[in-house]
């Protein structure tokens, strides 16, 4: 093990986020390595924390009080149960906020500024303070004030428009991804925010506001989408399980399955040809070139989709990485947890949980040669901490700590 410590350690965290692009966010902080304070509402916590089923299952089988949404979002994290919306609660806050680097939050623009926890508040007490808010719209613009959703961001950033089955097939239409992308890129921007921000720091020694939105997320995530409306003024259309710039890439019917082909160059289709028996439409100038066959596809898919069906899937897969065709299966989440490269990537991780035991959780993708992602913790039970960090962090007496838990209970 490396004696250098973790990327992030030193770092303090105060987390008043909830939900799925907030937690994220400071999910990847503390898996870096910084001190993360989760602050939660007495009683009731993180809104995730009841959305289930399922639930984590203790050693008889039964369910605990921890839902898996919440589970996936918040491990390494401390729970401190402390309502804001009391002076007493909103005044250990602003005290912790004055011992941390960085506040991360995601509430109604404007809605943190009656508790003197908005940025303005915080700066005057911690000018060294990066303050992250993360909302639906952004904290200007027409829609600033209004709530935002990942699945109502998904249709109105653009991504439900080229998502989903061709309109004029069977089962077309608009269609949301299976899990909250903008969600999850908003929290992964506003990693690499927070990051910026400290080593911005490091020169100017002062904090600063990141003003993150999940619509601004969405629009900026459709990467080459983006520029094909942009450099042809043609919006781009649903095109199913195909790629919008490439030909063939996508999913072919097997005579026993379905898999994945995505050829990315000229030498990897006349590759790909051969293998599948049809050398001959490598030289065709209808197909010789990715542009001519992005404008031919209608007449070049088929003829692959025919040849494709009559072979078994497996076959196909080993045929074609031997002649370097990338392609893949289409794995559900109990095989993909069954590859062996996933195994061996070490991608599921157990931790201690005090109700059930141990914990699954999927493993940070991030790979450091000296400094790696340690698994400290698995997502807390609500209000976990609250005596441990009121005590050590604010030198709360348990005296102190008994009242407050008893006034927030009253």
């Amino acid at each position: 093990m490396s004696q250098r410590t973790a990327p992030l350690a030193g770092i303090r965290v105060l987390d008043l986020t909830r939900v799925l692009a907030g937690p994220w966010c400071t999910q990847n902080l503390a898996d870096l390595g910084a001190e993360v304070i989760k602050i939660e509402r007495p009683g009731a916590g993180d809104d995730t924390r009841a959305w289930g089923p399922p639930y984590l299952k203790n050693a008889a089988g039964e369910n605990t009080s921890e839902a898996a949404y919440y589970l996936s979002a918040n491990r390494n994290k401390f729970s401190v149960a402390l309502d804001i919306a009391s002076p007493r609660g909103a005044e250990l806050v602003r005290e912790l906020a004055k011992q941390c680097d960085i506040v991360v939050e995601n509430f109604k623009v404007g809605g943190l500024r009656k508790y003197g926890l908005d940025y303005e508040s915080l700066k005057a007490i911690n000018p060294r303070i990066i303050y992250c808010s993360i909302t639906g719209f952004g904290q200007t613009g027409p829609y600033a004030s209004r709530p935002g959703y990942d699945f109502m961001i998904q249709g109105m950033g653009g991504l439900m428009s080229i998502t989903g089955e061709r309109d004029d097939l069977p089962g077309g239409g608009p269609q949301k991804a299976g899990v909250a992308v903008a969600d999850l890129m908003t929290g992964m921007y506003s990693t690499v925010g927070i990051l910026a921000a400290i080593i911005e720091r490091e020169r100017s020694g002062l904090g600063q506001h990141i003003d993150m939105a999940l619509l601004d997320c969405q629009v900026a995530m459709l990467a080459n989408q983006n520029l094909n409306f942009m450099t042809s003024g043609k919006a781009p259309q649903r095109a199913g399980n195909a790629h919008q710039n490439l030909v063939p890439y996508q999913v072919f019917a097997a005579a026993d399955g379905h898999l994945i082909v995505a050829v990315g160059n000229d030498g990897q289709f006349r590759n790909y040809c051969r293998v599948v028996g049809l050398p001959e439409l490598a030289d065709d100038p209808r197909y010789a070139t990715n542009p001519q066959r992005v404008r031919n596809r209608d007449t070049l898919v088929p003829l692959l989709a025919e040849r494709m069906a009559t072979g078994a899937r497996d076959t196909w897969l080993a045929e074609l990485e031997s002649a370097g065709v990338p392609a893949g299966p289409i794995n559900t989440l109990d095989q993909v947890y069954q590859d062996p490269h996933v195994l061996a990537r070490g991608m599921k991780r157990e931790l201690p949980h005090a109700l059930a035991g141990t914990v699954p959780v999927a493993a940070s993708p991030l790979k450091f040669s000296e400094t790696p992602v340690e698994y400290r913790r698995p997502a807390p039970m609500l209000g976990e901490h609250t005596r441990q960090i009121l005590s050590e962090r604010l030198g709360l007496s348990d005296e102190d700590i008994q009242a407050l838990a008893q006034g927030a209970a009253d």
